[in-house]
């Protein structure tokens, strides 16, 4: 029997990066394989580059294979079981692949030596402050992207629904349903802040537990709307959620300060009584005060300037917002925004940030098919379009980056022109939002707020033309449109 695709996988990376050995922990996204490795000089880019089926690389402060959709599930989890750990557990320190230094000779300790400060020297150049921020956002995120897109799109079912009911459309015995959709929603974005807080409590190392408490005090329950607190700057009654996701991963980062001194200054016999009850009432006293009050004018601020820069800059913004959305993806800092998209939620009930990015998706789309028809010949590259298109037209577009335009180079950049396309259209219109987080393309279409569904449809067939035609007229590598 041949050996499954994500078994061959799974086999061939660890090959290629220097076994599980090198590796300390591994987690996946919707399309990558992230690894942190030990020792960079193990790590055989050629052939990782090379296995087929692995789309590209992103090297960053972890190694990220782009294996794509679905599959990216299979291969990670084969990977860990391999080693006998969870997703996102350290791999265990295996001694025994420890080379015997007793036996090497003086020069190969010292050129053992070289390779190993090299290596050091190399991922501590690699982790800059920036992407240390970048890749704790992504590691506090990143764990719920499923939730955000299953409730996403029950929330965008729902509201469908609601609206039909409204207008008359289905029977009263629909309410029922259209309310158990909404539970299901408000599941995951009611109580988003403890989840928040549990993920950046596990990023951060504090105790997860405390961290979703934390989050959970931003709720304000148990506060009587008679007897509410009061924000010590100005007077004004909090309000629950005030501070946002932002305030949240804020605290709980002060929270992992705390804790872990009060680990190392109390007594073991009662740290599991004191180091929790003290932790807990210092930073839960300075969220509601502090964090909560200082948080919401930051929020407020940058959900504000944002769309003051849509509002005002209208078709140019959407333009510049849609064109540079890709390489942002590429290297990995589209992950900044959620937490921007949640404030903007939270702040007006939809991000209009979201439709307008999506357009970048769309862009990839067109130009896959305007390759697609001038390379025909070329049935190597055809059926990779062929197989990352159906997922691109639903918003996953690292297949299509990494496997299909990034390579060849030129249709890259007409790709991104077809998306600051259809962001323009977009920031012109005006108005077309997202009320939740989940995906782009085609599968957007559920959660735009009532009423533009139509605008951002037009927003994807502009980018769909856009990439579509600059890629058919300008971007088109000559050696691409050759028999394979």
């Amino acid at each position: 029997m041949s050996e499954k695709k994500e078994v061959r996988l799974a086999r061939e990376i660890y090959a290629a990066i220097g076994g599980p050995t090198n590796v300390a922990k591994l987690i996946h996204c919707m399309t990558r394989v992230r690894m942190t490795i030990k020792d960079d000089a193990k790590v055989d880019m050629t052939a990782l580059k090379a296995i087929d089926g692995v789309l590209g690389i992103v090297e960053e402060d972890t190694l990220q294979v782009v294996v794509g959709p679905g599959i990216v599930n299979k291969v990670a989890q084969i990977m860990v079981d391999e080693v006998g750990v969870k997703l996102g557990d350290p791999f265990p320190d295996n001694q025994a692949a420890e080379v015997d230094q007793s036996a090497m000779t003086d020069r190969e300790k010292v050129e053992a030596k070289a390779a190993k400060v090299k290596a050091a020297q190399k991922a501590k150049q690699k982790s800059t402050p920036v992407k240390r921020v970048l890749k704790s956002i992504s590691n506090i995120f990143v764990p719920l992207i499923p939730a955000f897109v299953g409730a996403g799109l029950i929330g965008g079912i729902a509201a469908i629904l609601s609206n039909m009911l409204l207008a008359g459309s289905l029977g009263t015995n629909w309410t029922e349903f259209v309310t158990i959709l909404n539970v299901i929603k408000n599941g995951v974005f009611a109580f988003l802040a403890v989840y928040v807080g549990i993920n950046s409590a596990t990023e951060f190392g504090a105790t997860p537990g405390l961290g979703g408490v934390i989050g959970a005090v931003t709720l304000l329950n148990g506060v009587d709307p008679k007897i509410p607190l009061h924000n010590i700057f100005n007077g004004q009654p909090l309000t629950a959620g005030q501070g946002g996701i932002i305030g949240v991963i804020f605290a709980v980062w002060v929270l992992s300060i705390i804790e872990k001194k009060l680990h190392k200054i109390v007594p073991d016999s009662i740290d599991i009584i004191v180091t929790p009850t003290v932790s807990l009432l210092l930073i839960g006293v300075f969220t509601i005060f502090i964090v909560m009050p200082v948080a919401g004018v930051i929020s407020n601020s940058l959900v504000g300037s944002i769309n003051w820069v849509l509002n005002v800059g209208g078709a140019f913004s959407g333009f510049a917002l849609g064109l540079l959305f890709l390489p942002m993806v590429m290297f990995g800092l589209h992950q900044v925004l959620t937490p921007i998209h949640i404030e903007m939620i939270n702040k007006t009930g939809s991000t209009l940030l979201l439709p307008i990015l999506a357009m970048a998706g769309a862009g990839q789309v067109g130009a896959a098919l305007a390759l697609w028809i001038r390379c025909r010949k070329n049935k190597e590259l055809t059926n990779m379009i062929k197989g990352a298109l159906p997922v691109g037209f639903l918003g996953i577009g690292e297949p299509l980056i990494y496997g299909v335009t990034l390579p060849l180079g030129k249709p890259f950049i007409t790709a991104c022109i077809g998306g600051g396309i259809g962001g323009a259209v977009l920031g012109a219109l005006g108005g077309v939002g997202s009320i939740a987080i989940g995906p782009s393309g085609l599968a957007l279409i559920p959660l735009i707020t009532n009423g533009h569904q139509f605008g951002y449809i037009l927003g994807l067939l502009s980018a769909y033309a856009g990439g579509f035609v600059a890629t058919y007229f300008f971007g088109i590598p000559k050696d691409a449109m050759e028999a394979k």
